[in-house]
């Protein structure tokens, strides 16, 4: 490692950092310098780019502190006995880079992660001078995420908490037993305690806020975490409950999910393919319809298939549910409630608001509902408008075939 030059360590450390999805920078605390203190920003637009809420890109340092690693997670290219080429940046190193790269209108932030060497402990102690020096030497304001290891002293994963906006812990797998035979060094019990201590200090720091204006701010944009999918048995069933858990135990912000991708020199343990990438997708679909469509996870579970527990590929999450729970529809726009809104299937959250507030109005018909989605077709069977109502689609049991989206062969040179 030690001939390595700056340029090489950071090709191989930012490669081996591509494989963690969480690195969003959502409801991150708004920082600047305009004040002329202090360098960076957590505001404006935006090597990785991270989504706000609010649709801003911003990006971010996405960086490894070392690929080195004592475990051997079979699913892990970075583990013990993988044959990759090894680095490691010293804190200092990756301190220059950060600010480096942000004065040159490249960044807005760092995503840091690590393999662990020597101990748990010791890489959090490296993690966490990193964070410090930014925050404390050189009164860096701009979005920092760390990545902490939940064997590490609770302290320092609290310290680290202390200099970031947002940390985070990954389960890994969706089920332990998928986590003792792909990561036996790893304990499940280890890292949800790990993540429990992030809740209380989360709490603690939210209750010292509203009583003292200079308590200090603990990880303000939360904790998250990341499992992968298509390495163990667990179906996209077992997923969503254990996604579900997660946000309930732990209030987390985000669950991302990493479809497994096979890696050089893979253990036989590990399937030879990697799952379709429509399978993450179908997971994030069915994550949105827990946070923000008011569907409890045994609602998003029924729409897989009961054989085989699998979401399908074809239509989304809400569109299969729908056609699996008939009876449910087809529902009024100008009387139904906005929990009976929100389930059908091409009405989003606006939709649904812009609906409730023009009904107070006037009647809509079916025109006006056509305004506020990309699909008529797929909403018309589902609902009843003043100049509508599905007679010859409500019993159709040929439905499916009418509202999945047609495939189209795309044009490789298209305008």
């Amino acid at each position: 490692m030690a001939q390595l030059d700056m340029r090489a360590k950071l090709a191989i450390l930012a490669d081996a950092a591509k494989y963690d999805a969480s690195c969003a920078s959502s409801g991150i605390a708004k920082r600047n310098s305009k004040d002329g203190k202090g360098i960076g920003s957590t505001e404006g637009m935006g090597i990785c780019h991270a989504y706000a809420p609010d649709g801003r890109c911003i990006s971010l340092l996405k960086i490894l502190l070392t690929n080195s690693c004592v475990f051997d997670c079979h699913y892990c290219i970075n583990r013990k006995s993988s044959n990759v080429r090894r680095a490691r940046f010293t804190p200092e190193e990756i301190v220059d880079l950060t600010l480096s790269f942000y004065k040159r209108n490249y960044i807005e932030g760092l995503f840091l992660s690590s393999g662990i060497i020597r101990s748990p402990d010791y890489t959090m102690e490296q993690i966490v001078r990193v964070a410090q020096l930014l925050r404390e030497a050189h009164d860096f304001r701009g979005y920092i995420h760390l990545k902490t290891i939940p064997d590490a002293d609770p302290a320092l994963v609290h310290q680290a908490g202390l200099f970031a906006d947002r940390i985070s812990i990954n389960v890994e797998l969706p089920t332990v037993a998928g986590l003792t035979r792909l990561a036996p060094e790893k304990s499940a019990p280890r890292i949800e305690a790990a993540m429990g201590n992030v809740r209380h200090d989360l709490d603690n720091s939210t209750d010292a806020g509203k009583r003292f204006k200079s308590a200090p701010k603990f990880a303000p944009a939360g904790q998250s975490t990341q499992m992968i999918v298509g390495a163990d048995a667990a179906t996209d069933g077992d997923i969503i409950t254990r996604a579900a858990g997660l946000y309930d135990r732990f209030k987390l912000r985000r669950v991302y999910y990493s479809a497994f991708s096979p890696i050089p020199d893979a253990s036989a343990v590990l399937p030879l393919q990697r799952p379709p990438l429509m399978r993450e997708h179908r997971l994030y679909q069915s994550d949105w319809l827990m946070r923000f469509y008011d569907y409890q996870p045994a609602e998003v579970a029924d729409a897989a298939d009961p054989a085989t527990g699998m979401l399908p590929l074809d239509i989304d999450p809400k569109l299969a549910w729908a056609l699996r729970f008939r009876d449910r529809f087809p529902v009024d726009v100008n009387r139904a409630p906005r929990e009976a809104l929100l389930r059908v299937p091409g009405l989003g959250v606006k939709a649904v608001d812009a609906i409730l507030a023009t009904r107070r109005w006037r009647r809509l018909k079916l025109a006006d509902v056509a305004r506020l989605t990309a699909s008529i077709a797929k909403v018309r069977p589902f609902l009843i408008a003043e100049d509508w109502r599905p007679v010859a689609l409500a019993d159709r049991a040929d439905l499916r075939p009418l509202v999945a989206p047609k495939r189209e062969q795309l044009e490789l040179f298209a305008a």
